[in-house]
C-alpha cells in the first residue's frame, strides 16, 4: 500500500475516482507475493503491481468496471484459464485479486496516518460472502484503536486474528462461518516500512544508501567526520547524524525492521555502534572487515562484556560474497544480505 499511496493521493487531489487491487492468495509460481497492491484511477493512471506484468492490463479493465459499478469484485488467474493465457500468466502461476473503489473515509484516513507515522495497522476485509457484506472492513491499530466493523456474528474471533498478525504475522485469508453462509476475510497486515542505518559515511555507503531507498527503506547515515557527512553526498537519505554512532543509535531507537551496517573499518567507529547494535532488536547487524578484522574485532566485543550468543549475530565479512570488488559492488552484495536475512532466505546462511 506504501508504494501506490501517493499516485492515490495525487489521483484524488485531481478529482480522480480510484480503485485498489489487492494480491489475495497465490499457488505455483506467482511472481507477486500476497498483498502486492496496484492503483488504478477512471483516468487509466496505474500505480503499483499485481503480477510484475502479467495480469496488470486486464485487472485495469476489471477496476473501471467496479468504479462504474461502484460494487468490489474477486478475480482469478490460473494456468488453466483461457485468460490466463492471453494476459501472459502461462507459467504455472495462480492468483486470486480483490478489486475495489477507494473511498476516503474514517478507515482510509486512518490507514493513510498509520503509514505516515510509520506504526503497524491491520486491515480485515470480506472479500467473498453475500453481495451486502462484500467489501465491508475494520482497521485494527497496534495502539489498540480500531476503526470501522465487519458487523459478523465472529466479530470477536476477528479481533483475535487481528491481534495476534499485528504481532508476528503474515497477511493471510480466514473462512468464517456466517447465518447466511461461508465468509471469507482477508487480513492485510501494514509494517511500518523497513529501515537501514548505515554507520560511516565512506564511498560504500554512498551505493548501499541509494540501493537501500530504492528498495523502499528509510535510511539513516552516521558519521561524525564532517567532511564525509555532507548532504550533497547523501542527497536522498532520510537522516544524516553528525554524532557518535553509540549517541546517534540511542536516538535511533532500533527496531526489529532495523538493519545495521557498520563500515568505517575504524574501531573507534566501529565498536560503539556494534556494542550498540548487537543486543538490540535489530533483524540484521553486519561490519565490513577482513576475516582478521572480524576475529579481532570480536575478541573486543567479547572482552566488551557481550555474551559468545550476542556477538554470534554479527555478520563478519559484511555482505553475501558475489565476487565483486568495487564499491557498487560491495555494496550489492551487503543488500542482498540484508534483504534474504530479512525474508528469511536460505541464502542468508550462505556465508
Amino acid at each position: 500500500m506504501r508504494d501506490v499511496l501517493p499516485s492515490i493521493q495525487r489521483w484524488f487531489e485531481e478529482g480522480k475516482q480510484v480503485a485498489t487491487a489487492t494480491v489475495i492468495s497465490t499457488w505455483g509460481s506467482s511472481p507477486r507475493a500476497v498483498g502486492a497492491k496496484m492503483a488504478i484511477s477512471e483516468a487509466r493512471d496505474i500505480a503499483g503491481s499485481v503480477s510484475g506484468g502479467c495480469v496488470e492490463a486486464a485487472v485495469a479493465e476489471e477496476a473501471l468496471g467496479v468504479l462504474r459499478s461502484g460494487a468490489a469484485k474477486m478475480l482469478h488467474f490460473g494456468v488453466a484459464d483461457e485468460t490466463a493465457w492471453e494476459v501472459g500468466l502461462a507459467c504455472g502461476g495462480q492468483i486470486e485479486v480483490f478489486v475495489e473503489p477507494y473511498r476516503r473515509d474514517e478507515l482510509t484516513s486512518r490507514l493513510e496516518k498509520s503509514l505516515q507515522d510509520e506504526v503497524s495497522a491491520l486491515v480485515a476485509r470480506i472479500v467473498s460472502g453475500a453481495p451486502t457484506v462484500l467489501g465491508r472492513a475494520a482497521l485494527f491499530a497496534s495502539s489498540g484503536e480500531v476503526a470501522g466493523s465487519l458487523g459478523l456474528r465472529g466479530d470477536e474471533q476477528v479481533r483475535q486474528i487481528a491481534a495476534s498478525l499485528l504481532t508476528d504475522g503474515a497477511s493471510r485469508t480466514h473462512v468464517f462461518p456466517e447465518d447466511e453462509g461461508e465468509v471469507r476475510i482477508f487480513f492485510e497486515v501494514h509494517r511500518p516500512a523497513p529501515i537501514l542505518v548505515i554507520v560511516g559515511g565512506v564511498h560504500i555507503a554512498l551505493a548501499l544508501s541509494a540501493q537501500a531507498k530504492s528498495l523502499g527503506y528509510r535510511v539513516y547515515v552516521i558519521e561524525p567526520r564532517a567532511a564525509f557527512a555532507t548532504e550533497a553526498r547523501f542527497p536522498t537519505v532520510d537522516g544524516l547524524l553528525r554524532e557518535w554512532p553509540d549517541k546517534a543509535l540511542e536516538k535511533l531507537s532500533l527496531t526489529p525492521w532495523t538493519a545495521v551496517a557498520v563500515l568505517t573499518h575504524d574501531p573507534k567507529l566501529d565498536d560503539p555502534a556494534l556494542l550498540m547494535a548487537l543486543p538490540s532488536p535489530a533483524f540484521y547487524v553486519g561490519a565490513l572487515g577482513s576475516q582478521k578484522t572480524q576475529r579481532l574485532r570480536r575478541e573486543r566485543l567479547l572482552a566488551s562484556g557481550l555474551s559468545e550468543e550476542v556477538v554470534g549475530r554479527l555478520r563478519g565479512p559484511i555482505g553475501l560474497e558475489l565476487g565483486g570488488g568495487t564499491p557498487e559492488e560491495i555494496a550489492l552484495g551487503v543488500m542482498a544480505e540484508v534483504v534474504a536475512v530479512r525474508a528469511g532466505s536460505p541464502l542468508a546462511s550462505r556465508r
